[in-house]
């Protein structure tokens, strides 16, 4: 029973790491696509592609999914926790696709654990969350915001005696590198989430010990977040790359550029599991706003944070109640 279970944890595991992928894939690519640096395939392909690079370059966010959020224990109860919060994750993800919202699949997953957490009287460890969460949840975006109108007031003011057509040609060109740069960070943030929840089945179910990441969990969650990511993301991409802001190739390598930046020193200076989808939309909307405050269409912003709020408790919630199902029959 234990055996089935963990590869049943497995096997949703690797689902929500597809779904992650294609609900984020519009992070790495949507400015390139609507700016029309990178057709919408070429695009695709090379996310997917630094998506399964970014997976192998660390594993301190692995960690903190891992061994930091709950203590789920050992032996089916244990399983049974981390498949709820998975369900709950992954019902989440889907009805924020179904609706176009931007929202984080990385809070979708811990709001599951913490919900599942709570649901189960497991030990949940709300200083880790609040350190590792919902601080860099509220840092992320205002550094994306502010780092990203800084930007772009200093691309500006250094092409401010260009010629605008070749200016944005080789803008255009530099989106490829900056898009690439943003892909590489979401593989490395969001494919690790899902090695950390692998890991913790396997050692609820006595199948591992310690916190090392076997190497078939890398390559499996990897190659999942790449499939996910490959399959594409059309609705969220159009929220992204339009209804925010029109933007042009010197902001859109703006807002690329100091998202992956973002993304870099959560993963690899603090572990931190930030999100991918809060740093880019925040960033573009700080390099909108140098056009003027106005031109940042703040209704769809609105809508936007409103998810991001929602995302922990809501993914909380349904974990919490597919944990009292599954109790019913586990």
């Amino acid at each position: 029973m234990e055996l089935a279970l963990v590869l049943v944890v497995i096997v949703v595991a690797l689902s929500f790491d597809f779904t992650n992928g294609f609900h984020d894939a519009a992070n790495a690519i949507a400015t390139s696509v609507s700016t029309r640096a990178l057709t919408p395939r070429i695009a695709l392909v090379m996310a997917a592609l630094f998506n399964l690079l970014g997976a192998f370059l660390g594993t301190g966010v692995a960690t903190t999914i891992g061994s930091g959020i709950v203590d789920v224990g050992l032996g089916e109860h244990g399983m049974v926790v981390v498949l709820a919060a998975l369900f709950g994750a992954i019902g989440w993800n889907l009805l924020t696709w179904r609706l176009g919202l931007p929202s984080s699949s990385s809070h979708a997953l811990i709001g599951g654990l913490a919900g599942a957490g709570i649901a189960s009287s497991t030990t949940v460890h709300w200083p880790v969350i609040l350190d590792k969460v919902v601080l860099p949840m509220i840092a992320s975006p205002l550094a994306g915001f502010v780092l990203g109108y800084l930007a772009m007031v200093a691309i500006l003011w250094g092409v401010r005696k260009k010629a605008p057509a070749p200016t944005h040609r080789r803008f255009r060109m530099l989106q490829t590198i900056s898009a690439a740069a943003m892909a590489l960070g979401h593989g490395l943030q969001d494919a690790q989430k899902t090695m950390g929840v692998i890991v913790l089945a396997l050692v609820a179910g006595g199948f591992h010990t310690g916190e090392s990441i076997p190497w078939w969990v890398k390559v499996s969650a990897a190659l999942a977040i790449s499939a996910g990511t490959y399959s594409g993301g059309w609705r969220i991409m159009r929220t992204l790359g339009r209804r925010i802001i029109h933007l042009d190739p010197a902001r859109g390598f703006a807002a690329e550029s100091v998202s992956a930046g973002v993304l870099y020193v959560a993963a690899l200076g603090f572990g931190a599991p930030i999100s991918t989808t809060h740093t880019i939309s925040s960033a573009i909307m700080g390099v909108g706003a140098t056009k003027r405050f106005s031109a940042v269409r703040w209704g769809v912003a609105r809508s936007m944070v409103g998810a991001w709020v929602l995302t922990l408790p809501a993914a909380g919630l349904v974990a919490a109640a597919f944990y009292f199902v599954f109790r019913l029959f586990l």
